[in-house]
């Protein structure tokens, strides 16, 4: 399986650490993040082939990966020239994704490395979603499973008592059917002016069988300067 990592954005949450700096290339326990997801999709799920959205900073990811040869794979870049969200993004690999179900995530997220290989191996009809317990689902992506594990909805950042207590948190890493990009396609942009990955997810899961998967052990958005802190003091 191939994989797409979208590592564009600016992680303006990150404030002056990622002035100069992507966001996925900030270190943790001696190694980049981005560095962390492609040795452990390699390792672990056998991934060689990967595409890597670029935008902000991308000299800086570009600079350190280069083709990839020196990690034993292959990296293809896109870059995405307007930051308008996460749900275009992936569009930019389309043709190189081409027919074959690919890995996606975002370029700022860790995970036991094992667990990528689970998730490969998970994949069935129109993909699978990670997804974690133990988080506060105010802060992301609340996914609603029904009795058959399927993905009945997903809602971001709610408030509501009765589907904070069934839902689990979007883990921001998939497994995917090519078909999602009929959907990105279609996408309007949400509230916050961008369009959204998980709106995109959401109409996937309506129209077909996308199957929730849970990982095991820990996971981490690093997402600001507290959460990068807490994972190198714990090294």
């Amino acid at each position: 399986m191939k994989a797409l990592i979208l590592a564009a954005g600016r992680g303006t949450r990150m404030g002056p650490l990622t002035s100069d700096i992507p966001k996925p290339m900030l270190v943790v326990r001696g190694l980049p993040v981005l560095e962390w997801i492609v040795r452990g999709l390699r390792d672990s799920a056998a991934v060689t082939e990967f595409c890597i959205v670029i935008g902000h900073q991308k000299e800086r990811i570009l600079s350190h990966f280069k083709d990839g040869i020196a990690l034993g794979v292959s990296i293809t870049y896109r870059e995405q020239l307007v930051l308008d969200g996460t749900g275009r993004a992936p569009l930019l690999a389309r043709e190189w994704v081409h027919d074959d179900p690919f890995l996606l995530s975002y370029g700022d997220i860790l995970i036991k490395p094992e667990e990528y290989g689970r998730l490969v191996a998970a994949y069935q009809d129109d993909g699978v979603i990670a997804l974690c317990s133990g988080q506060d689902v105010r802060l992301g992506g609340a996914v609603l499973l029904n009795e058959s594990g399927l993905v009945e909805d997903i809602i971001e950042k709610t408030d509501n008592p009765e589907l904070l207590a069934k839902s689990l948190y979007n883990a921001g890493i998939y497994a995917l059917n090519p078909r999602v990009f009929l959907f990105m396609d279609r996408l309007e942009k949400s509230r916050r002016g961008e369009y959204e990955l998980t709106d995109a997810l959401r109409q996937l899961s309506r129209t077909g069988k996308v199957h929730g998967f849970l990982l095991k052990g820990d996971w981490a958005d690093v997402r600001d300067p507290e959460i990068l802190a807490g994972l190198n003091h714990s090294q």
